[in-house]
């Protein structure tokens, strides 16, 4: 039997909102709280800590999926982006911009479809989209 976990899209309008349910639904048991970072979001669905153990068979019940789809969208991304290129010392200013020019022209991916497809990349992962 698969394991249930069911994100509450509801508290999710940004994505401070949606890290902090992540670590509500997969950390509650953890010492410590996943960063907002879609690299760690990908490594917290591998397993070995938090809800997922190593491989496990989940169900993941996303509620209130297109309005988080609308949340963290076109706009929101933009607006992320272009967060990024105020800091270059941090970040590759021709790859943001870049990225920025794909959104733009219709090529990119918006954050939301970012988590879509990392949380595809895992197997052991079915979405339910509700």
């Amino acid at each position: 039997m698969k394991k249930e976990i069911v994100i509450e899209g509801a508290l999710i309008h940004d994505k401070t909102s949606f890290y902090a349910e992540i670590n509500r639904k997969f950390m509650e048991n953890e010492s410590w709280l996943l960063a907002e970072s879609l690299d760690a979001f990908d490594d917290l669905l591998y397993g070995g800590f938090g809800a997922i153990k190593e491989k496990e068979e989940v169900l993941l019940i996303w509620k209130n999926f297109e309005s988080n789809k609308k949340d963290l969208g076109y706009d929101f991304t933009l607006e992320f982006y272009k967060k990024k290129l105020e800091d270059p010392e941090s970040f590759d200013s021709a790859a943001i911009q870049q990225k920025i020019d794909d959104l733009k022209n219709g090529n990119g991916q918006t954050y939301f479809e970012i988590i879509e497809e990392i949380i595809s990349e895992h197997p052991n992962i079915e979405l339910i989209k509700e």
